[in-house]
């Protein structure tokens, strides 16, 4: 088998710009790129990982944590960041950390051990002096949908409360007074903020925030099906639900077809996220888009313009929700 020391030496240039050349780099002539390709294709070599990163010190591999690997949001996510990454000849390693504090730092630890040359960390547990210290380290760290002030050029994050704002806000303008509110759980930033700009909504005009009327889910359809739930076998009146994610959306919408409900015309229902299933439930869902694709691409084009040096990138650091009006939102009469 070929090796890279053999390429080098047959097109008559340094190991450095064989490597050059294997990442695509733009600093090698033409003429001197074809001596190389020519090379490698009469020794029949192809490039692997290690040859690729010798003269650069580079692995072209990026490590992604997120939180989960199931459901729409975090497939949106993922498949954003690689193909980023992958359309610059970079890699990804993907591992979880479930929310939780330790599976956070373990995974972010694993990906250092991994020589991947920046992480892309979806992290909702640890704290932000933790993320601090690690921004310190040797491996770049770069922060998804998590906003720390002084991290903040290494941040891609979504205005969560002016979404939740936005949501509250349409109910209202729609002519409803009793909202019910279904929250994330509160030590994710991403869910506190919303609930603030839900709270920032009831305010604006002059409504009260009603705690009888507050749970706070899970992120998940179960957390929407218990939400209502509890608000039903209150008796609690309102007749609007705003939840802070579509999956808890979904559970709530299915719980209450199923006792009786119709939608929207006794029960108006919006959600957060704009995940692929919304526009597929029944009444569709009128919900907060959360372009999460295109902030998986933009962290992506983060790491490639400051760990890669393609400086040509514009990088937006904070992302605008906006309103997708569905069938789920009816008028109050």
């Amino acid at each position: 088998m070929a090796t890279i020391y053999e390429v080098s030496k047959l097109a008559g240039v340094s190991l450095a710009t064989v490597s050059r050349v294997m990442n695509k780099n733009a600093r090698v002539s033409e003429k001197t790129k074809q001596k190389v390709l020519d090379a490698m294709d009469s020794l029949g070599y192809r490039p692997n990982s290690i040859a690729q990163s010798l003269a650069s010190s580079r692995a072209n591999s990026v490590g992604v944590l997120v939180s989960e690997l199931h459901g729409p949001f975090f497939g949106q996510m993922m498949a954003g960041i690689e193909a980023e990454l992958r359309a610059a000849g970079k890699h990804v390693i993907i591992t979880t950390g479930h929310s939780e504090a330790d599976k956070e730092k373990d995974g972010i630890e694993f990906l250092i051990s991994r020589n991947c040359d920046a992480i892309i960390a979806h992290v909702e547990a640890v704290s932000d002096e933790y993320l601090i210290k690690l921004s310190k380290g040797k491996t770049p760290i770069y922060l998804m949908s998590r906003y720390v002030e002084e991290l903040k050029d290494q941040c891609i994050s979504l205005d969560n409360e002016l979404g939740g704002y936005l949501a509250t806000k349409s109910m209202i303008e729609h002519g409803h007074k009793d909202i019910a509110y279904i929250a994330g759980p509160q030590f994710k930033a991403d869910a506190s903020n919303r609930l603030l700009g839900h709270k920032r909504a009831l305010e604006e005009h002059n409504l009260p925030f009603n705690e009888n009327l507050f749970y706070i889910g899970d992120f998940k359809e179960t957390g929407g099906s218990d939400a209502l739930k509890h608000f039903i076998d209150k008796k609690y009146k309102f007749t609007a639900l705003v939840c802070a994610n579509d999956e808890m959306a979904s559970g709530a919408m299915k719980y209450a077809r199923e006792h009786g409900y119709q939608l929207p015309e006794d029960l108006s229902v919006i959600g957060f996220d704009n995940v692929i299933f919304a526009n597929y439930l029944y009444p569709t869902l009128t919900t907060i888009d959360n372009p999460v694709a295109r902030m998986g691409r933009m962290t992506a084009k983060l790491v490639l313009k400051e760990v890669y040096q393609n400086k040509n990138l514009d990088i937006d650091l904070v992302f605008k929700p906006s309103l997708i009006m569905r069938d789920s939102l009816a008028n109050q009469s």
